[in-house]
């Protein structure tokens, strides 16, 4: 992981906003979930880097408890698993995690081909249902991107050249050090 630099959060607001409207018709929008994940995530830590992740990077993404859009198979266990492990965990199921989970399944199907986008994650698990029975409570761990993540490296596209902005709320005081040891610019 690269840090390009240290961004406000009304930077990371705008670049949520902008990729993840709340009012877009699809099924199963889970944009305000997501912006909620990203408000706790300011509150516990209080400043965002934004970075670069390689294909190693995204591989290693701690994902939180995903119970698959409702359907009958839980993709993400309480505990987590990391974006590789849940990979994984659909090439196993196969076909059966699509008739399972249909909804879940055409959001992955739909993310396949998607461009390259900006995820978002914390450096430490969020208050959350969601985010309370994590065992792997540091790291890189998801706020938004997770049916991006996986069919980007299930579809094969995440290439050892590939590169992926996130933002990412890390604590206020190792930014702030941050700072001091390079000139970071917030724009987006």
């Amino acid at each position: 992981m690269r840090v390009v630099a240290s961004v406000t959060f009304e930077t990371v607001q705008r670049r949520f906003a902008r990729a993840h409207p709340l009012e877009l018709t699809h099924e199963a929008n889970t944009n305000d979930e997501a912006e909620e994940h990203i408000l706790h995530a300011q509150h516990t830590l209080g400043a965002w880097q934004r970075v670069v992740l390689d294909r190693d990077d995204l591989l290693r993404i701690v994902l939180p408890w995903h119970l698959g859009e409702g359907g009958e198979r839980e993709l993400v266990p309480a505990s987590g698993l990391t974006v590789g492990q849940a990979v994984a965990r659909l090439r196993e199921l196969g076909d059966t995690y699509a008739r399972t989970n249909p909804v879940c399944a055409r959001k992955l199907d739909r993310m396949t081909t998607a461009p390259f986008s900006a995820l978002f994650l914390s450096a430490r698990a969020v208050p959350g249902v969601d985010y309370a029975g994590l065992v792997v409570r540091e790291g890189l761990i998801h706020l938004d991107g997770l049916h991006r993540a996986l069919a980007w490296e299930r579809a094969g596209r995440l290439t050892p050249g590939t590169r992926i902005e996130a933002f990412l709320a890390v604590p206020a005081a190792s930014a702030a050090a941050d700072v001091r040891h390079r000139a970071g610019q917030d724009g987006d």
